[in-house]
């Protein structure tokens, strides 16, 4: 390796973020605190819609649990989720003891599939949980048809998914009951851990709200931060740990105001490779799905799948770009094919066709802001040597 590796993933941090976090640290006030509720008011103006209801949670993770508890998913209930995501798309529903009902993607999106998810309703049915996968908005208007028609509540998974947008909304303001974002360190933007729930429900929000901090009527800062004996507070619910520190809204300050110059770089990486991988570039792959005319991918991923014929398999094509000094992945293995979710609801690949294809040929390319044009360059060479060549 002549070149130094590189990563699949870095987050870019500025001097801004780092002078946010030190004001925070002298501040004397380091968890969920002023700078974790001007996240959240700051978020909604993001979104363009101050009128949103946003709470600011230590992971996406957290943020689709409390959403789904504050709906009232519970034992008995089904919540239909995409085969193709993490695991903590589906976990969140079993921590409520309900069952998770798994579908397929869309072929050319990898969405999911909304006609997957009607065939996929029974009367168990209470929730459809939908994965912008990659950053590309999924086909919001008929899920949200699909809910209507059937009384089920929506919580989008939108953890790679801002600024994306569906029918010239962006995520986050449309019809769902709530939306969940995701700050992890890979992501479009980065609080290092962390997570914002959106809803339009004032109830919900409440609820939320109460449910991440134990169950505590009060919030912390509020009861610490009075004039006046505030000492006072009540335990309304069994509760749990999921509140967002002000270290880390610290950081997510600055990463929103940079969000969109963010989305466009990673934008301007992607259609790099679409123009080096697409149809006129003769290779055996098939670029990463985009988005309809006029509609905004976040770019979060770069799925890159091997067309029919490659010489070479997707695992010696990652063993190849290794050797190459490039850092890549795979996003998923499917649900279908992890032990715990195979063996609890008898699951084979055959139920999956198109996932199952898909995590079969699919690896992620780098992309993120801190790559410059010769990185962008190093990896299409190194992908298009990589798949030309029949295995020795």
């Amino acid at each position: 390796m002549s070149q130094p590796f590189l990563p699949f993933a870095l987050p870019e941090i500025g001097e801004e973020e780092i002078a946010e976090v030190v004001d925070t640290l002298r501040s004397g006030w380091l968890t969920t605190g002023p700078k974790a509720k001007r996240f959240e008011v700051e978020f909604a103006a993001f979104l363009g819609d101050t009128s949103l209801h946003c709470v600011a949670v230590n992971s996406a993770t957290a943020g689709l649990h409390l959403a789904l508890e504050a709906l009232g998913i519970a034992a008995g209930d089904e919540v239909i989720v995409p085969t193709h995501t993490f695991t903590a798309t589906a976990e969140v529903v079993r921590y409520l003891g309900a069952d998770v009902k798994l579908v397929d993607i869309h072929p050319v999106t990898l969405n999911i599939d909304p006609l997957a998810v009607e065939a996929a309703i029974t009367p168990r049915t209470k929730a459809i949980i939908p994965v912008h996968y990659g950053g590309l908005a999924a086909d919001m208007p008929a899920i949200l048809d699909v809910s209507r028609r059937h009384g089920l509540k929506v919580v989008e998974d939108a953890a790679h998914a801002l600024p994306a947008t569906s029918g010239g909304r962006m995520i986050g303001t449309l019809d769902s009951d709530a939306t969940v974002f995701s700050f992890y360190a890979n992501k479009t933007i980065t609080t290092g851990e962390g997570g914002m729930l959106v809803t339009r429900n004032a109830a919900l929000a409440q609820r939320t709200r109460v449910m991440r901090l134990h169950g505590i009527s009060r919030d912390a800062f509020d009861r610490f931060s009075s004039k006046v004996p505030s000492w006072h507070y009540e335990i309304v619910a069994p509760g749990f740990k999921y509140n967002l520190t002000d270290i880390a809204a610290a950081i997510g300050l600055h990463q929103l105001k940079k969000a969109h110059a963010f989305a466009r770089r990673r934008g301007e990486i992607a259609a790099r490779y679409h123009e080096a991988f697409g149809t006129q570039g003769g290779l055996p792959v098939i670029p990463a799905p985009q988005p309809l005319t006029g509609e905004l991918h976040a770019w979060h991923l770069y799925p890159l799948r091997l067309a029919e014929g490659a010489a070479v398999a997707r695992n010696g094509v990652i063993e190849r770009l290794y050797a190459d000094g490039i850092g890549c992945s795979v996003h998923y293995i499917p649900l279908h094919q992890q032990p715990y979710w195979r063996e609890r609801y008898g699951l084979t690949a055959a139920m999956f066709p198109h996932s199952q294809r898909v995590f079969e040929r699919q690896l992620s390319l780098p992309v993120y802001t801190r790559m410059s044009d010769g990185d962008v360059q190093r990896v299409i060479h190194a992908v298009t040597r990589a798949v030309a060549e029949p295995m020795g």
